[in-house]
């Protein structure tokens, strides 16, 4: 008994090492970081419009760098956040400027400006789908059950 409980221990130890090794190399990106917590499955929605312009910007001080479009709407332009470009750039359909999308994702507040945390982007059939129907980042690899 004293043996199997000492080797649950030693392998949980090491999960939960993982899992703090993981957060720094997702570059503050992660579900736990201040903004994956920002995704609020209650203001989720659908825009659409034409990617007038494709911007690499750190959303907050110590994240890696972001890909972030402005999408005009009939209702104006919104800035939409996609997701770390380390992960962005690997990833098919490539969202260009003047495509015509439809982006499902939750609208915030992001520093006093409303912007869409985009879920999913649509360009004519083909999606790039970024978070599942809870918010959680489809970059993020393995799923929070795991260690369950």
């Amino acid at each position: 008994m004293k043996k199997t409980f000492s080797l649950s221990l030693v392998i949980m130890s090491a999960a939960i090492a993982g899992i703090a090794l993981a957060a720094p190399m997702m570059g503050g990106w992660g579900m736990g970081s201040r903004y994956g917590r920002m995704y609020d499955t209650h203001t989720v929605e659908t825009v659409s419009g034409e990617v007038v312009r494709i911007d690499r910007i750190k959303p907050m001080r110590g994240m890696s760098y972001g890909i972030h479009i402005a999408l005009k709407t009939d209702k104006g332009e919104i800035p939409v956040h996609l997701g770390p470009a380390w992960y962005i750039d690997r990833q098919s359909p490539a969202i260009k400027v003047g495509d015509r999308v439809e982006v499902k994702g939750s609208r915030v507040m992001f520093q006093g400006t409303p912007v869409i945390i985009a879920a999913e982007v649509n360009r004519g059939g083909e999606v790039l789908k970024l978070r599942d129907d809870s918010g959680y980042p489809a970059w993020a690899g393995w799923r929070r059950g795991r260690l369950n």
